[in-house]
């Protein structure tokens, strides 16, 4: 049975969670199917939230607020140490419902979950982190710093983690102190209903986590609602820069991660067998709907004009094995397998991008569109296509599907060169056994997240998530995850303190010296004291 469900009715409608519980949203007659993209049944019906729904919770979350961000952080990182219990005993739960309604497979699932719980268990350790720093930084004089919640703050995220990208922000941001507006991908709805029930058991009060269901009315609610004070966004690049742009109009904080089209390189010198096992998890895994699979892999033939190199050799080997791992790759939801795409529109995206590649001179050395054939779901196989042409289409955009395009370059410099023109900046990855070799690259790519024989390079807390500035993979401030969200969701309030000396009674108590005493001493130690005191900062002369 799908949490949250109406129950006013038998239609299978889910109810937005506000105030500690489910609720049939208030005016809204537009509802939209969830449908698994394995076999196209509807799951469920999710409402399109107006903006009038996205008030309810915000003031919800307004009541909440003061009691919530007046516990100390350790108090709320015990909760948290509640809440990751939870997700552990009911990992098999919310997986199941991630299959069904993403379409991953069982061992994807359960990592999508267990990934996701690891951001809350960095989260329960936010009081041995997030505490601000002191020092003194003249004599008499200490600066401190603490880090303060910004009150109320959105979160939207995409389809393709229902429960791991949700917890890139909710359980950070909960632990230093704000209270949590999410909006769910409308397509994968339901785990996150299950989890919202999980918080409210591990002691998240009412009004400090809620969830808003909806499409774009709600997107816009949240960056234009006065009282939502920060917004993170996951999903297209299109999107985040909308998102982004919104928000600036009213000097709303944003943190906005787009897409990606990331790059491998393989030089001749890697390791074949590792190599070859590694891009097809990249490439495949999750069907490919991932910001940080594998896109693009270059087969650098730096020794090709030598006729006792072996390099062209290996790099054929290394693309076989490609190949040949991937045809190996069975339909289906069961460990292993490689599940179908989020739905049609997906489908027939990813067929295009095949269709195109071919029509313009590819070849297709893997076809996963015989796998488009079946009669229910949204299913494209494996794809490896071997390009001539470096202006192909499926080398240059996001596909967000099982596809693997392959160019070979003569050079290191033609492999950069290639990786720098293009417009994402999220992940790139070499594969070689040098150390000098993988310093020149990771010195070079245009990519914020990079890999050393790691076709994934996720980096995990308290390393933050995020692509680099000035591409389409990032806009906004910040990272997400780690110890760039607990910098995104929090203000720091910096406390520059001077006293005077206090002077001790005898009893145990301190007192203020009598006016003739402190004349007396005053002119007696001016001297002394002008050769410590910080004149510049401190004498009203900066």
């Amino acid at each position: 049975m799908v949490k949250g469900l109406s129950n006013a009715a038998s239609s299978n409608r889910l109810d937005n969670f506000i105030d500690g519980k489910f609720v049939t949203p208030e005016g809204v007659t537009t509802y939209v199917p969830v449908v698994s993209p394995s076999d196209e049944t509807v799951i469920a019906q999710v409402p399109l939230s107006t903006a009038a729904n996205v008030d309810e919770a915000v003031a919800a979350a307004k009541r909440a607020f003061p009691e919530w961000s007046g516990l100390t952080i350790k108090q709320r990182a015990g909760i948290m140490m509640k809440f990751h219990h939870l997700m552990d005993t009911h990992s098999q739960e919310l997986a199941e419902l991630i299959v069904r309604e993403n379409g991953k497979n069982i061992t994807e699932a359960l990592a999508d979950v267990a990934k996701g719980n690891e951001t809350v268990e960095w989260a329960a350790s936010l009081p041995q982190v997030a505490p601000g720093r002191v020092l003194e930084v003249s004599k008499g004089i200490s600066c401190q710093e603490l880090r303060n919640p910004l009150g109320v703050v959105a979160a939207i995220v995409p389809f393709n983690f229902p429960a791991m990208v949700p917890m890139w922000t909710i359980p950070i941001s909960l632990t230093v102190g704000n209270c949590v507006i999410l909006k769910p991908s409308e397509k994968v709805p339901t785990t996150m209903q299950r989890i919202a029930e999980l918080m409210s058991e591990a002691g998240i009060p009412p009004g400090v986590f809620q969830i808003v269901h909806g499409a774009v009315d709600v997107v816009n609610a949240f960056c234009d609602h006065p009282d939502i004070a920060a917004v993170s966004f996951v999903g297209s690049s299109k999107v985040a820069n909308i998102v982004t742009q919104r928000c600036n109009q009213t000097n709303k904080r944003v943190l906005a991660l787009g897409g990606a089209k990331n790059h491998l390189i393989a030089l001749p010198d890697c390791d074949v067998g590792m190599a070859a096992r590694d891009i097809v998890a990249s490439f495949a895994g999750c069907c490919g709907q991932r910001c940080m699979a594998a896109s693009v892999l270059l087969l650098v033939d730096e020794d090709k004009e030598d006729a006792s190199s072996s390099a062209p050799a290996v790099l054929d080997t290394l693309l076989e094995q490609v190949v040949s791992l991937s045809a190996a790759l069975q339909a289906g939801q069961g460990a292993g397998q490689v599940g179908p795409l989020i739905d049609n529109i997906a489908k027939e995206r990813v067929l295009h991008y095949i269709n195109d590649a071919e029509a313009n001179g590819a070849k297709i050395l893997l076809d996963g569109r015989s796998w488009a054939t079946r009669e229910k779901g949204f299913w494209v196989g494996p794809t490896v296509i071997l390009h001539s042409n470096r202006e192909d289409k499926a080398l240059k955009d996001e596909i967000f599907g099982p596809v693997l395009s392959v160019l070979r370059v003569s050079s290191r410099e033609e492999a950069i060169a290639i990786e720098n023109a293009n417009p994402y900046g999220n992940a790139g990855c070499i594969y070689t056994e040098r150390g000098c070799n993988a310093e020149w690259f990771t010195k070079r790519f245009r990519a914020a997240m990079l890999g050393v024989n790691i076709g994934i390079p996720v980096p995990r807390e308290p390393f933050s998530f995020g692509g680099l500035y000035g591409t389409l993979s990032k806009f906004g401030t910040s990272d997400i995850t780690g110890d760039g969200a607990m910098e995104f969701f929090t203000n720091r309030i910096k406390i520059t303190t001077k006293w005077t000396a206090s002077y001790g009674t005898g009893s145990g108590n301190f007192a203020q010296p009598s006016a003739k005493r402190a004349r007396v001493e005053n002119s007696s130690s001016s001297t002394a004291s002008s050769a410590v005191e910080d004149k510049a900062n401190f004498d009203g002369r900066m």
